[in-house]
């Protein structure tokens, strides 16, 4: 029942976050964008062709193209060569700057089942800034994101020398989900 009740309410957070970026509303970008803000993990194309059955398979491929454009999804590529779609936490950024910010965090994968879950976008702290904080309490410093990127880009450029410049950082844990350490 909880289900049910908060259908109406992804429906309407979906709809608010396509004006937010100012995408053209659609009955299928409204769906799926709902879909995935609900999901706990990560769905593949199938698993959201399997969810929507009178919904095409071109327009479901377009409506979760347009949405990671946007910036309101993102895709996560997975060893298995699926790529799992889960809702995006950079729209804001994305409608003000007019493009896409890369999607920068990290990722839970079963090795069982294959799902794969966010690790930041819940909470006050994400997954990434938690693990920054222990860090910081046993050296005493004060470690950013955009800090340990710019380390992060200065070692890639110490190790291999001038001119690489990284612009992606991927982080996957892979272990057992709930369901299946079960």
């Amino acid at each position: 029942m909880a289900a049910a009740s908060s259908r109406p309410h992804a429906a309407a957070l979906a709809e608010a976050q396509l004006r937010e970026v100012a995408l053209r509303i659609t009955p299928a970008r409204i769906k799926v964008l709902a879909a995935l803000l609900e999901a706990r993990c990560a769905f593949s194309h199938q698993d959201m062709q399997d969810q929507f059955t009178e919904m095409d398979r071109v327009t479901l491929y377009r409506a979760l193209d347009c949405l990671t454009d946007a910036g309101l999804a993102h895709k996560i590529a997975g060893d298995d060569r699926v790529f799992r779609y889960s809702a995006g936490t950079e729209h804001s950024e994305a409608s003000h700057s007019g493009h896409a910010t890369q999607h920068q965090h990290g990722h839970f994968k079963c090795t069982r089942c294959a799902k794969v879950f966010c690790l930041d976008g819940s909470g006050d702290a994400g997954f990434l800034d938690s693990m920054l904080s222990l860090g910081d309490s046993h050296a005493g410093s004060t470690t950013t994101p955009a800090k340990l990127r710019k380390q992060l880009q200065q070692a890639l450029q110490d190790t291999l020398g001038k001119g690489f410049q990284g612009h992606e950082i991927e982080l996957t844990i892979k272990g057992w989900c709930a369901d299946c350490t079960h």
